[in-house]
């Protein structure tokens, strides 16, 4: 990774946390409570992290910078605590933050070597949040170029992120530079960005939980777009429990974000950790999306993992339909609009005067960017249609969200599910053989919430994942059926070698 601040780090992690706290696949709540009883503080805590990163992210190349303020904003925190005995909600935490998300003190690059070393004005929506919260940004976390991949993590600025469950294999795209410090346990919770994928995606190839909320309950003010009108951002974590912890802190309005109006009157009070429920699952109504489980499209072993999943709900009570399926549905390409060049150029007004760029001919000028991505930006810029509505005034995604909706309501189902890729992950550099992608259509273009939860493995030990999608602003069902099913099964385990 291109690490400018990873010499200072090695030299001030020199000591060690106390040897009695593991932080393998630790959560926030074991973090507090070691806070509480006085075995583990903020700053030791964030020292054994910065420590795991230098051992292994030559391997992975998950981050593509390490924050130099992360110790000191670590004894901040340990100093309040001690001063006044109360933990903000993530109250020493360290975050690894996708490196789309504005972040006042470190550059945001979207993967762009064009971008190398320009640092926003300020914080991201989420990233402002989640360090009021008393969050730790650890660094920032190598992406897709400019989020153009759902398949690969490779970036101008930082080159190949790797898969720790086999490191030969991809961690799926934009995100994977999060989910692989989060799955390789290098950082405790992760943000990411999910415009068609990029959330579920990655967390389906790396054994995580990851969040694509309702359109509108989480703000996108600060993040690089892709298609703004199908980008939300959100958690990536080992846990539903964490997941949800950060969804607490970054759902709301935020008046930079109009979208997010919507949210008002959905907001849960007492927040959405009231909703974790271990045996959420009695009595609820699941369907099983068929088409995505057809055996010519779908690799042997994810279809065994399913008929395993199927099991497993209605032993843990609740009544299975399947097959479910959504009459009228249509996937026509058409209703992914084409707003890359518009959106991109609006953030690019966003940064301080001296931005020296103001269109997104001026990157492809640079020649500043990956071979794989070229194609994309041409093809973006060349676009002169304006940009179309959003998903609540569109009439594509209108009629779209009404036949998801409709086909639930017949049914009688609080949630479906479907596996979130068909396909294990490829080898790095196979472009050709079956992805698999599942992600692309039911969520982002319908605006409905999803959750993605691991489910097991292959035969080879390659990460399974199922998404759960609910109805608009329902992520209390939504919650309730991911942790129960959790709960239940306890699939994820940290991969070998990390």
């Amino acid at each position: 990774m291109a690490r400018t601040c990873l010499l200072f780090l090695l030299l001030v992690s020199a000591c060690t946390a106390p040897p009695e706290f593991d932080l393998i696949e630790t959560t926030v709540s074991e973090v507090h409570e070691a806070y509480e009883n006085g075995t583990l503080d903020a700053e030791s805590l964030t020292r054994m992290y910065l420590d795991r990163i230098a051992a292994h992210d030559d391997t992975l190349n998950a981050f593509i910078l390490l924050n130099p303020l992360a110790l000191d904003r670590a004894r901040e925190l340990d100093e309040e605590f001690a001063r006044t005995g109360h933990l903000r909600a993530l109250h020493g935490i360290p975050v690894v933050v996708k490196d789309n998300y504005d972040t006042f003190d470190l550059p945001t690059t979207a993967g762009s070597a064009a971008l190398e070393g320009m640092i926003p004005p300020d914080d991201a929506w989420q990233v402002a949040r989640l360090r009021e919260a008393g969050a730790i940004v650890l660094g920032k976390t190598n992406m897709a170029e400019w989020a153009f991949s759902p398949f690969v993590t490779i970036s101008s600025i930082d080159g190949t992120t790797r898969n720790p469950y086999d490191l030969d294999r991809v961690p799926a795209g934009s995100s994977g530079g999060t989910a692989a410090a989060v799955a390789a346990n290098l950082g405790l919770i992760g943000l990411g960005t999910d415009t068609g994928n990029s959330i579920r995606g990655p967390s389906g190839h790396n054994a995580l939980v990851g969040i694509r909320s309702t359109m509108g309950l989480t703000s996108r003010d600060g993040i690089v777009p892709l298609y703004l009108r199908n980008d939300i951002g959100g958690p990536m974590t080992r846990t539903v429990e964490d997941a949800v912890r950060v969804l607490d802190v970054i759902a709301g309005y935020d008046p930079a974000d109009p979208i997010t109006q919507r949210s008002e009157g959905y907001m849960p009070e007492g927040g959405y950790l009231q909703f974790l429920d271990a045996s959420g699952l009695e009595g609820a109504r699941i369907g099983v999306f068929t088409p995505y489980l057809r055996p010519d499209s779908t690799h042997p072993d994810i279809l065994a993992r399913m008929e395993l999943v199927i099991g497993d709900l209605e032993a843990a009570g609740a009544e299975v339909v399947n097959p479910f399926t959504i009459p009228g549905l249509s996937f026509d390409p058409a209703i992914w609009c084409e707003v890359f060049k518009h959106d991109v150029e609006a953030y690019f007004g966003t940064r301080e005067a001296d931005f020296p760029y103001e269109r997104l001919q001026d990157i492809i000028d640079t020649g500043l960017y990956a071979d794989y991505i070229e194609g994309s930006l041409n093809a973006t810029a060349a676009w002169t249609e304006p940009p179309c509505p959003d998903l609540y005034t569109h009439e594509p995604n209108i009629a779209f969200r009404e036949a998801v909706l409709a086909a639930m309501a017949s049914n009688d189902i609080d949630a479906f599910v479907y596996p979130t890729w068909s396909w294990p992950a490829r080898e790095i550099g196979d472009m050709d053989s079956e992805a698999g992608d599942n992600s692309q259509y039911l969520s982002p273009q319908s605006g409905l919430p999803a959750i993605q939860v691991p489910i097991g493995y292959t035969e080879a030990g390659l990460p399974v994942g199922m998404t759960f999608i609910g109805r608009l602003f329902d992520e209390p069902t939504l919650i309730r059926l991911a942790y129960a099913y959790e709960q239940s099964t306890r699939h994820r385990v940290p991969p070998s070698g990390f």
